[in-house]
């Protein structure tokens, strides 16, 4: 006959319950099968280790001596499990974050690194979304946490601001519009755009301004990216609107002029969206924190 730790464990519960009944419901398993487990155990050592009353049970000379141990034993294995924890291999804990394209090309590459050093147990899925598909996962409780344009309603969601977010208009140098530092859309409208393609939240809220105005976009072409675009605008195909931390970015690779655009709709946040931020799992409450404190500057 073997025993086992789950053995001494249940001779410690009916120890402590004074009850064979009582010891295993605590140790979960029927009633039966306590009674032949203790029975095993008085037939491997060849004495009994408890007394049977009506009222419940009492240790033998024998039972003492064997509590004893098996306390020690439990204590030993207690200790052994916590030493041996040192050589485990870590645990990882994947986060998914909801952002959209201006978030993960713009502001999340310098932050992530620093998190994930901090954090080696942690690992980062980004999921790129336009800002309506994220507001909607959010609200239907498929993401946790998504960094969103303020562009969009989120009234029924948690929010904090994570960053200015703001749009700015790109023209080649020669252009007729290089000579402002800042315009409304409306005067850019009778020119030719570079835009996005057309499933993009950024170029279907441009639309939606232009169309208050009173005017459709004209499209000479639609690219993926905001590189491709700086590209064309700068050998003078179109113009251009795109985040102005973007534009920052390419201007040191390509010859454009960068201008202001003025309007609540251009000057919009970056924001990170829950359902509830007290209601986050540990783990993205803590990333939500490090999002927070380590909000991007403003540009200058």
């Amino acid at each position: 006959m073997r025993f086992d730790f789950f053995d001494l464990q249940l001779v410690l519960h009916i120890v402590s319950t004074g009850s064979l009944t009582k010891g295993a419901d605590r140790s979960a398993i029927s009633l039966q099968a306590a009674s032949e487990r203790i029975k095993k155990l008085e037939q491997y050592f060849e004495t009994p280790l408890f007394i049977r009353h009506t009222t419940g049970v009492e240790l033998t000379t024998a039972g003492h001596a064997f509590v004893e141990h098996a306390r020690q034993l439990m204590t030993q294995k207690e200790q052994l499990e916590q030493e041996m924890q040192r050589f485990r291999p870590p645990t990882t804990e994947s986060l998914t974050l909801w952002c959209n394209s201006s978030a993960q090309s713009e502001y999340l590459p310098p932050l992530l690194p620093q998190y994930l050093v901090l954090h080696p147990e942690m690992n980062i899925d980004l999921h790129e979304a336009e800002s309506s598909e994220i507001v909607e996962a959010l609200t239907q409780g498929v993401a946790n946490l998504g960094l969103v344009s303020s562009f969009f309603d989120t009234r029924h969601l948690q929010t904090k601001e994570f960053a200015s977010d703001p749009l700015v208009l790109i023209c080649p140098p020669t252009h007729n519009l290089a000579q402002h530092q800042q315009l409304n859309l409306v005067e850019a409208l009778s020119y030719g755009f570079i835009g996005l393609k057309p499933h993009h939240s950024l170029q279907q809220s441009i639309e939606t301004q232009a169309k208050l105005l009173g005017f459709n976009i004209q499209y000479r072409l639609r690219l993926p990216n905001f590189g491709a675009i700086a590209e064309v605008v700068a050998k003078g195909v179109g113009i251009a609107i795109m985040p102005a931390r973007a534009a920052q970015r390419l201007q040191s690779d390509y010859d454009f002029h960068s201008i202001q655009l003025l309007g609540a709709w251009a000057n919009r946040k970056l924001l990170l969206a829950t359902q509830n931020f007290n209601q986050l799992p540990s783990s993205y409450q803590q990333f939500a924190d490090f999002l927070l404190q380590h909000r991007p500057e403003k540009l200058a």
